[in-house]
């Protein structure tokens, strides 16, 4: 069986390019090109929606990244835009009529290869008309397509800004100190992490010593209890958890669980308890050998602050609070230096915001994140942090939303399992949500999604020059999913006359194999993109 998302990797390098495929910024940081795209696609997708934004005005980008606005104007930014991505957003161009899609699709569908379940959903983006639809409510196997639910329900849930806080908070022995995981799958040990601008742990141990003071830290505890439930999901293959495209699924870990942060993008081993990993490698920079380090029981923290009065709310709001930590309290201990009072938080560290998280969730389509990220949707909801609390919040997010919460059926964030079920029709409503400017807090979806022959998932596919894929370079931006017998791919796309679009295309009992599905769907894809269907 193959493994999961392996074929959604993408090639290390573009083995050709031409002038309809946008050049990478060749200078800045993936966190300043973040917020240049962020904010020209949230600019644009409100323009479509009938505001007078311009297209590259930042909106509240700026603030969720944490990061000074760019310049209203091209010229004054650094980092080039790629125009092709955002090609033709007026209102005012001419819409695909139903009739128009049905004979433009009609080859490609009969030849895609991609079997008898074959389920496609279009929509228009500025007005959400319905232009095709081919079984749009049929409950499908999604893979990875299943983190464009992921995303949305994480940005309402939470707020784009929201930031994973690790902490550290004393113990009920002297220089004993508690690392209490938030569910930040993207911390680091140093400033050579996986994951660009990740929190990192030497910082946390450099600012707890700090905190103790007098103090000798001499034990690490670590309480990664936030998480509850199995640690991997249900319908994953059974390959998934040595495979190297997932980890155990803890509320602590280094790296996404990976042994080594310099692995490549993709596959990678990872630790069998990441939360060990991360504690011994918090003990490691306190000066602490690896015996050093025990587990808490469930709570452990919690129970600690709470029989000193410390102040303290649930769980999760406890590991995810933004609040500047207070003054340490102490009490005198006998060797004439003061102890922080058992359950005191002496230190902690923040993830990035929501809206980074998401991005590199969706535009690698990293599982790890996706499960911590559905986990927050939990947490938020005041569900369970588990894989069936975070189902059931992530449901109760899309009811929120208006949107056809009996159209999804999931068992993970990340669409490992086969379990999970949603329809194209719901992928493509919530996309057109996500883009209509009502709840701008989701228009930070449209920054992670891959962009054809050019970025994540989406850098190796569209690039043949004479495949008739090759129109959808630059102008397909969507999210791919891939497990064996299934293939999805589902996003945007800007037509031949500069209409936007919303697309979904699920297939789960694919017949060939990845390379020839992968084909079929970009054709589908470029479809779209090459004509003006009228």
């Amino acid at each position: 069986m193959e493994p999961a998302e392996v074929v959604d990797s993408p090639s290390a390098e573009p083995t050709e390019s031409a002038p309809a495929v946008p050049t990478p910024p060749a200078v800045g940081s993936r966190r300043s090109r973040t917020l240049l795209l962020a904010a020209a696609i949230i600019g644009a997708f409100l323009l479509v929606g009938g505001t007078s934004i311009a297209v590259l005005r930042p909106g509240p980008v700026a603030g969720w990244l944490g990061l000074a606005p760019p310049s209203p104007t091209p010229s004054a930014v650094a980092d080039p835009t790629p125009g092709p991505v955002l090609a033709g957003l007026a209102v005012d161009t001419p819409m695909p009529t139903t009739q128009g899609l049905t004979t433009a699709f009609n080859e490609v569908i009969a030849g895609s290869g991609l079997g008898g379940r074959l389920h496609i959903s279009v929509l228009d983006m500025a007005t959400g008309t319905v232009l095709f639809s081919q079984d749009p409510t049929a409950m499908t196997t999604p893979a990875s397509t299943t983190k464009i639910v992921t995303a949305v329900a994480v940005l309402a849930a939470t707020g784009p800004a929201h930031q994973i806080a690790t902490r550290v908070v004393a113990g009920a022995q002297p220089g004993e100190v508690v690392l209490v995981g938030g569910g930040d799958p993207t911390l680091a040990i140093d400033g050579a992490g996986f994951y660009s601008g990740a929190a990192r742990l030497d910082e946390l141990a450099a600012a707890t010593r700090a905190a103790l003071g007098g103090t000798t830290p001499t034990k690490v505890t670590i309480d990664a209890s936030l998480f509850s439930g199995p640690a991997f999901g249900p319908g994953w293959d059974d390959d998934i958890p040595t495979g190297g495209y997932a980890a155990a699924i803890t509320a602590l870990m280094i790296d996404g669980g990976r042994t080594n942060p310099k692995a490549g993008k993709g596959w990678a081993q990872r630790a069998a308890a990441p939360d060990l990993a991360a504690g011994r490698a918090f003990a490691r920079a306190l000066g602490l050998p690896p015996e050093a380090v025990g587990t808490a029981p469930a709570g452990y923290a919690e129970q600690l602050a709470g029989s000193t009065g410390q102040p303290t709310g649930s769980t999760g709001e406890v590991a995810n609070s933004t609040a500047p930590s207070q003054p340490v309290p102490s009490q005198p201990a006998g060797s004439g230096t003061e102890q922080p009072i058992p359950g005191a938080e002496l230190a902690r560290v923040e993830s990035p915001p929501m809206i980074s998280l998401v991005e590199t969730m969706l535009s690698e389509s990293d599982n790890v994140v996706a499960e911590a990220l559905a986990r927050q949707v939990a947490i938020a909801q005041g569900e369970p942090a588990s894989f069936a609390g975070a189902a059931a919040a992530m449901d109760a997010v899309l009811t929120d939303l208006g949107l056809p919460a009996e159209q999804s059926d999931l068992s993970d964030g990340s669409g490992l399992s086969r379990n999970n079920r949603l329809t194209p029709g719901l992928l493509t409503e919530l996309t057109v949500l996500a883009g209509s400017g009502s709840r701008p807090e989701l228009a930070g979806l449209f920054s992670g999604l891959p962009v054809a022959a050019w970025s994540g998932t989406l850098q190796g596919r569209y690039q043949a020059t004479a495949a008739p894929q090759r129109v959808g370079a630059g102008v397909v931006r969507a999210k791919t999913g891939s497990l064996s017998g299934v293939n999805s791919l589902a996003g945007t796309v800007t037509t031949a006359d500069g209409r936007l679009l919303a697309f979904a295309v699920l297939a789960d009992a694919v017949p060939s194999g990845p390379d020839q599905a992968q084909a079929a769907l970009d054709r589908i894809a470029a479809t779209l993109a090459s004509c003006g269907c009228r």
